[in-house]
């Protein structure tokens, strides 16, 4: 037999092999995490009431998603995961408070 020519494939085309550039890994989720949890208990601290905790958490979480927005263009993708998921996380912990405190008082305590 012959080789072939090339002429007529002989089957399909191999598939092309995409590579992430910046794999997310468990290990880079966990450090993000435990860094956001961190930033936010920090900024959480400042508060000394409940709209002053709810406000500092905003802008906790606000900074921090936008870094994780930069991590996400430019830097660890499973980082930037470990943040946004604890950031979330961190957002629902102070509306859930700030939800309580406005049920017991029946006062909107942001304003």
């Amino acid at each position: 037999m012959r080789p072939p020519s090339g002429l007529f494939p002989a089957g399909p085309p191999p598939r092309p092999t995409w590579r992430e550039p910046y794999p997310v890994s468990g290990a880079g989720v966990a450090v993000g995490g435990v860094t956001a949890v961190a930033w936010l208990l920090l900024f959480g601290l400042l508060g000394h009431d409940v709209p002053s905790y709810a406000w500092w958490t905003v802008l906790a979480g606000a900074l921090a998603w936008l870094t994780a927005a930069v991590l996400v263009r430019f830097g660890d993708r499973g980082v930037a995961t470990g943040i946004a998921i604890v950031t979330a996380g961190g957002w629902s912990i102070a509306a859930a408070v700030v939800a309580v405190r406005w049920a017991q008082s029946g006062d909107w305590p942001l304003w």
